[in-house]
């Protein structure tokens, strides 16, 4: 599903350069749960940016689905991101003037999909998630939990192949982490690729391939299920 081949990621700066990635070369499978790890600054929310296409400035060979990536203009990257990957992150990122209902139908209206369509696909997410008594709701009248609930019923609305998770849990107590750690498991039982970073261990052990990067170098890739 993803092979990356000596990816590379640096900055200039005064005729210096730094690397935040270097040489990472990696093979992710349809249906895994892959957790990245390593401390503040190893290059692994880049590599994260890399794999959902909103970092352009990399070398090496990317490969998704059959597409090389590194050869496609950056409209057709676009495209190929809206159609199959979701996003979640750890501030969630919902539109604050727009309600629970609103910010779910977001995804929506980028695609060609009739009106009817777009309300039958949120009503179905807001039962999934069981968050129907909170549709008119703004975000600032929702707890961090409800939130990021919504963050990830937004990220699975369109039926994403691939869901992308920077930190998704670090703004929750354990309760409301494990809550959506329990949710991503689930996902990724019924076929959604899932890849997070993540600082946690325990959120670590949800997932069954953990990346190891440090100073931007691939330490170690290995199943932990």
């Amino acid at each position: 599903m993803i092979e990356l081949r000596n990816i590379e990621k640096s900055y200039e700066a005064r005729s210096m350069k730094t690397f935040v990635l270097r040489r990472i070369t990696l093979t992710i499978n349809e249906g895994e749960f892959v957790t990245i790890m390593g401390p503040s600054g190893a290059g692994k929310s880049t590599l994260l940016s890399i794999l959902g296409m909103l970092d352009a400035a990399w070398t090496g060979e990317y490969r998704l689905l059959g597409e090389d990536i590194h050869k496609l203009k950056l409209r057709d990257r676009a495209e190929l991101n809206k159609r199959h990957i979701g996003f979640v992150f750890q501030q969630y990122h919902l539109l604050d003037n727009l309600t629970v209902y609103e910010n779910l139908e977001v995804p929506l209206s980028y695609r060609d999909i009739r009106r009817s369509e777009r309300e039958s696909m949120v009503a179905d997410v807001l039962d999934r998630f069981q968050i129907v008594g909170k549709k008119d709701l703004f975000p600032s009248q929702l707890s961090g939990g409800q939130q990021q609930l919504v963050a990830v019923a937004r990220a699975v609305i369109a039926k994403p192949k691939i869901i992308l998770a920077d930190e998704p849990t670090g703004n929750l107590h354990s309760s409301q982490a494990r809550e959506i750690m329990e949710l991503f498991k689930r996902l990724n039982e019924e076929g959604t690729t899932i890849i997070q970073v993540t600082h946690s261990e325990a959120n670590a052990a949800f997932g069954n391939k953990t990346i190891h990067l440090f100073d931007g170098w691939l330490k170690d890739a290995r199943a932990t299920a």
